[in-house]
């Protein structure tokens, strides 16, 4: 079925993993915290331990690197039985430094698309996480002046949304949504009647994982690359 765009005049973006790489450095850090943790459990143990308490401590923590390395040392305390060393919980620091540190790499095609629509429509970022993180990283980027508004939310659910589309005086009719997460960026808002474009990258957070049912009936469109609004919008 075709979706028509023709009453938009506001576009939220979604930043991380949308106009830039974040996931992967996660899926790394993952990675380096199992073999830290390798005396004590099996890589995928210490991952899904790791996951587990990463999900208990989002209403504490939120979301973003910060409530990640916070994660990470509960984590070591636990799957050690508190005989991890303070040696350990240094390295354990060092790889959310790292991760905070990491320069900020725009994907392919953003700028471009960016610059283009921002001719034609009023261009907003909505994205999650830690405020002074995304702060960081959308300076770096380059890209703070192709949006009009921009906002750190505490989540992306219906709620959230419904309240940023007031706070912008937009109708959800006249609002698109572009991210890669279904149940972040997709679903919350084609359940309050906006629009939504759907751009999957190469790596996801199991948290941001939906099923077949939860997508069933949802009119949404997805494209490959976001270098493909220009032809839709």
């Amino acid at each position: 079925m075709e979706i028509d765009y023709k009453d938009i005049k506001v576009i939220g973006f979604d930043a991380d993993d949308t106009l830039w790489v974040n996931e992967t450095y996660f899926r790394d850090a993952e990675s380096e915290f199992a073999q830290l943790l390798g005396a004590y459990e099996t890589i995928n143990t210490v991952d899904q331990l790791l996951f587990k308490k990463e999900i208990e401590n989002l209403q504490l923590y939120g979301y973003g690197v910060k409530g990640f390395v916070l994660s990470m040392i509960e984590s070591a305390i636990e799957i050690s039985n508190g005989a991890i060393s303070i040696h350990a919980v240094e390295k354990i620091l060092n790889i959310g430094k790292q991760m905070i540190n990491k320069p900020v790499e725009v994907l392919d095609g953003v700028e471009d698309v960016l610059k283009i629509l921002s001719e034609k429509y009023k261009l907003i970022l909505a994205t999650k996480g830690d405020l002074l993180d995304q702060e960081r990283k959308i300076e770096q980027s380059g890209l703070a002046k192709y949006f009009k508004y921009i906002e750190v939310l505490s989540d992306k659910k219906e709620a959230n949304y419904s309240q940023l589309l007031q706070h912008l005086d937009v109708s959800p009719e006249q609002f698109l949504m572009v991210g890669n997460s279904l149940r972040s960026d997709i679903l919350p808002l084609v359940n309050i009647k906006a629009n939504a474009i759907h751009i999957p990258f190469h790596t996801t957070w199991m948290h941001e994982y939906v099923n077949e049912a939860d997508v069933k009936g949802k009119s949404y469109k997805t494209v490959r690359n976001i270098k493909e609004l220009t032809e839709l919008l």
